[in-house]
């Protein structure tokens, strides 16, 4: 029985074998072709562009993020490059119309004529007329005529001895396929023409671990003033304005984040509804709020934090007659303060003497936003009237420059980028649309350089401007989505990159200083999103491969920002500092500009480690070990030499 059974077996695999084999080889032939980029569309070249000799039979013009590769698919011949094939070139449709518009109107249905490939046999194109050559007039060279633009082949074509990698012969007819292993000259051209990427364009923001987040906030102020951020940060606090009776300001420290008390919870008692406030850039513990009683109030947070409510101010600014709309400290100077207010005015604040010393004048109309230039000297402002103005305020209370700015009167605010060269100004435009203007601060009257159009929106966008990066991050209260670009002081001006969105509408975000990033970690930057009932630290990352390295390429040395350069008087006596600069390299790390060089690793395989010819006589060993193997082997005793027999004596005679 057994020996019946492997015979039956053999005979049925020698039966079915020829029929399998040719489907098993067609099935190994299949090939395929893998690119080292993403692909965001393609194109393929006309048949009339192939290189037939080398057996091209498709090319294929594939689309990334930052060029365009043509991909050749060929068939691999022996006699490859010397003759041309005619079972791979049928006569295809040739370029010439078969009839015009008006003939196919009148219900015409001709054809257009196929043409042959055979290069020999391919129609020749018309002559160009030979141009007639001019005679310069006497005494005037070749040199002294005007240069006109010279042409050339066009930026796609390729030569076909580079379109594909040479394949070796078989016998075997296959599709084959390959990619150019680095861009041509002619795609690097293209790549130009597409415009300059960011190397921050993948950034991503995510929501930090729940341990971090400062939770259960109850009645907080959600009809603050335009003009006002919605809350502020330092390092180490989070000043909160609470929708309770009094103007009170709840203070927590991020060094205890959890859940806050239900009841009994410290508070600073401002007396008036907040307009704004704002941190002392070099005093942690120093808060001013301006309120809607034209008054503005320094508060000092014990060192600690709040243990029981604040009622006393340290010290009352008042001048303004009417409501402030925001207030905003000197960047490089200790103890000086500008504010905005309904009565058209800017003031600049003395905080060493509690006195005003200056009047800045010229505002039409309410003062959307105020900036300070990154080396104190000037403040900017953009006002409803239309218009953005940039004083000098220790020389003049006039504005030194006025130029046109939003035309939509919804809000706006304003920041200097580009180390001072340029205003970026978030606003509206008519038909109420959120755009960013880019104003050259050296030509304000001339208008924006550029702009971004965004979206339609209620509220304005607030901007972060990081000038180590170039980078601003801009989103509205309100908002679940946080916009983030690269500015550069060149066209196209603004780089969009990756945005990020929440998972809830959010009522503000604030940044912390560049030392609360996490350099091993790629953080750029780091904000405190402020939502209904949290304060959730929110990083902002930029995907690196070689982390173990200080991307230093990331990370210039920043500004002390934190440390003052000069004192107030100093300053109005017309003094000027700097901040003095601090590298973020942790000594345990090595700059990734000095990280040791390695050799490309491809991505993927090429194309020709899966397309490797093998002779008939290796497919058909593959298919027979496969088949012994799906079969089962020879030598394996069958089931039916484990069943029991039974005894002689207990059969029937």
């Amino acid at each position: 029985m057994w020996l019946f059974l492997c015979m039956l077996r053999n005979v049925l695999f020698l039966k079915f074998c020829p029929i399998l084999f040719p489907v098993f080889l067609n099935f190994l032939t299949v090939s395929h072709c893998l690119t080292d980029a993403s692909t965001r569309g393609t194109a393929m070249v006309p048949k009339l562009a192939l290189d037939v000799i080398s057996c091209e039979v498709v090319r294929v013009l594939q689309l990334t993020d930052s060029c365009i590769v043509p991909i050749s698919y060929q068939v691999p011949r022996k006699s490859s490059g010397q003759e041309f094939h005619d079972d791979l070139y049928p006569d295809t449709v040739g370029t010439t119309p078969a009839m015009s518009a008006e003939e196919w109107w009148k219900g015409g249905n001709k054809q257009v004529d196929k043409v042959s490939l055979h290069p020999d046999k391919r129609p020749k194109p018309a002559a160009k007329p030979t141009p007639v050559k001019k005679e310069l007039p006497r005494g005037e060279s070749k040199e002294d005529q005007p240069h006109g633009c010279s042409t050339s082949s066009s930026p796609l074509s390729t030569p076909s001895s580079t379109a594909a990698p040479s394949r070796s012969p078989s016998s075997t007819s296959g599709l084959s396929s390959g990619f150019l292993p680095s861009p041509s000259q002619s795609v690097k051209a293209i790549q130009s023409m597409l415009g300059p990427t960011s190397k921050f364009r993948h950034i991503q923001g995510a929501v930090m671990h729940r341990d971090k987040h400062i939770t259960n906030i109850r009645n907080l102020n959600l009809t603050t003033p335009g003009e006002c951020d919605g809350f502020c940060v330092n390092r180490q606090r989070v000043a909160v304005p609470l929708a309770i009776a009094g103007g009170q300001i709840a203070v927590f420290e991020r060094s205890g984040p959890g859940r806050q008390p239900d009841t009994a919870l410290p508070t600073i008692q401002n007396s008036v509804n907040v307009a704004d406030l704002s941190w002392d850039p070099f005093d942690t513990h120093r808060l001013a709020v301006a309120g809607d009683d034209a008054k503005i109030r320094m508060w000092q947070v014990p060192e600690g934090g709040l243990k029981e409510t604040l009622t006393e101010p340290k010290l009352v600014l008042q001048g303004h007659t009417e409501k402030i709309y925001s207030i905003k400290f000197h960047p490089l100077a200790s103890g000086v303060l500008v504010s905005s207010s309904y009565d058209l005015t800017v003031r600049l604040w003395n905080l060493e003497s509690g006195e005003q010393v200056k009047i800045l004048t010229g505002h039409q109309d309410q003062v959307f936003g105020m900036a300070w230039s990154p080396d104190g000297k000037l403040l900017a402002t953009v006002c409803k009237d239309g218009k953005v103005r940039i004083y000098d305020p220790r020389k003049s209370t006039a504005p030194v420059q006025e130029g046109p700015g939003p035309e939509g009167h919804r809000g706006a605010r304003v920041v200097w980028v580009c180390d001072g060269k340029y205003l970026l100004v978030s606003g509206f435009d008519s038909r109420s649309e959120r755009v960013l203007y880019l104003f050259s601060a050296d030509s304000l009257s001339s208008g924006p350089v550029a702009n971004a159009a965004l979206n339609v929106s209620p509220s304005t966008l607030i901007p972060f401007y990081d000038p180590d990066t170039s980078v601003v991050i801009l989103t509205g209260k309100g908002d679940t989505r946080v916009y983030i670009y690269e500015l550069v002081p060149e066209d196209p001006y603004f780089i969009e990159c990756s945005s990020f969105n929440s998972p809830e509408p959010h009522k503000g975000l604030a940044f912390l200083p560049k030392t609360e990033c996490n350099v091993r970690d790629v953080e750029i930057a780091v904000g405190l999103m402020l939502t209904k009932t949290t304060i959730e630290p929110v990083a902002f990352r930029v995907p690196r491969v070689k982390k173990e390295f200080f991307q230093d390429d990331m990370y210039p040395d920043t500004a002390v920002w934190w440390e003052p350069a000069l004192t107030a008087s100093a300053w109005l006596s017309g003094s000027n500092g700097q901040h003095k600069k601090l590298g973020l390299k942790p000594k345990d790390m090595t700059p990734v500009s000095e990280a040791p060089k390695e050799a490309p690793v491809r991505k993927y395989l090429p194309s020709s480690v899966y397309l490797e010819e093998k002779t008939d006589e290796q497919k058909k060993e593959e298919l027979l070990s496969a088949m012994v193997a799906k079969l089962g082997n020879m030598d394996d005793p069958l089931p039916q030499e484990s069943f029991e027999g039974v005894d002689d004596e207990e059969w029937d005679d």
